[in-house]
């Protein structure tokens, strides 16, 4: 769990804006989004598998924009 203490002279605001970045930071909020529903294994791979594709398409296409092949 992220926590932050409030510094001496302080606002909310700035409170506010440390907390919300050491939740990004640590990852809580994408582990939560993925188990909100429950995902196979089998799931989970053929997933895993189809961004790694596009993944790959874009790469090749930055590289096929910048003139450079593999």
């Amino acid at each position: 769990m992220a926590s932050v203490e409030l510094r001496p002279g302080e606002s909310q605001e700035s409170l506010l804006k440390r907390f919300r970045k050491a939740v990004a930071k640590s990852g809580i909020l994408s582990t939560v989004r993925k188990k909100r529903w429950y995902m196979s294994k089998s799931e989970q791979r053929r997933l895993a598998k189809k961004k790694a594709i596009r993944r790959q398409k874009r790469r090749m296409r930055r590289l096929r924009e910048q003139g450079i092949e593999e």
